[in-house]
């Protein structure tokens, strides 16, 4: 990890890897079975592209023909070295710090893929889904099992939850995913979202974050094609 400047994570990272349905109060909220949370046997993974990352000072665009527009706060886990089927044990060691994320979702547009069958890549990776906050070195978050992460939207607070409700855990992530998908320095991996995720629209101004370690605002605006 010597070296490498992570303090610009969003221009080295490769891909965006996320994590659903890893917090028991959402997937509840979702209406999925409550059972699923004890017995789910592997992680829910899916993708954005980088294209999707904006930082401070831009805006969130409505992706077009979306009509319910969903925050959801993560905490980001952003990748120092390169990590290829990483054993458990091992696997603190190749992250290099964390971040405070929005995986913003077209949620109208994501029920329809899942009821048709479809993957989720346009309802949770079209440009500007994947805000991201400034980078937290590893040493200032001595335990990402243990955060208060929160959103508010319009100074009102949406969500409020902490990382010890994640189902599964930052090393078990990392392992699980690296069997599968080579997570190269400034790749991101989304952790998940506790309850609280609801609509925006244009106009809002989204804050979320990681306990008192990183704060982000961002405003929603409508697409081109909307306005």
């Amino acid at each position: 990890m010597a070296g490498r400047n992570f303090e610009k994570f969003v221009d080295l990272a490769s891909k965006i890897v996320a994590v659903g349905k890893n917090y028991a109060d959402h997937i509840k909220e979702m209406g999925y079975a409550a059972a699923t949370a004890a017995t789910k046997a592997e992680p829910v993974i899916f993708m954005k592209p980088t294209s999707a990352f904006i930082t401070q000072g831009q805006k969130i665009v409505f992706p077009p023909g979306c009509k319910n527009l969903h925050h959801e706060v993560e905490l980001g886990i952003v990748i120092g070295k390169q990590a290829r089927r990483v054993p458990e044990n091992e696997a603190m060691q190749y992250v290099a710090g964390y971040t405070v994320a929005l995986d913003m979702t077209a949620r109208d547009q994501q029920e329809k893929a899942k009821k048709e069958g479809l993957p989720w890549t346009l309802p949770k990776g079209f440009d500007t889904s994947c805000p991201v906050g400034p980078f937290i070195r590893a040493d200032q978050l001595v335990d990402p099992h243990n955060v208060q992460i929160w959103c508010k939207v319009n100074g009102k607070l949406r969500q409020d939850g902490t990382t010890k409700d994640m189902i599964f855990s930052v090393p078990y992530l990392i392992s699980y995913i690296s069997r599968y998908i080579t997570l190269f320095p400034g790749d991101v991996i989304l952790t998940g979202t506790p309850a609280g995720v609801s609509a925006v629209v244009a106009g809002d101004v989204i804050e979320a974050g990681v306990g008192d370690l990183s704060q982000i605002s961002f405003e929603v605006a409508r697409n081109d094609e909307q306005q």
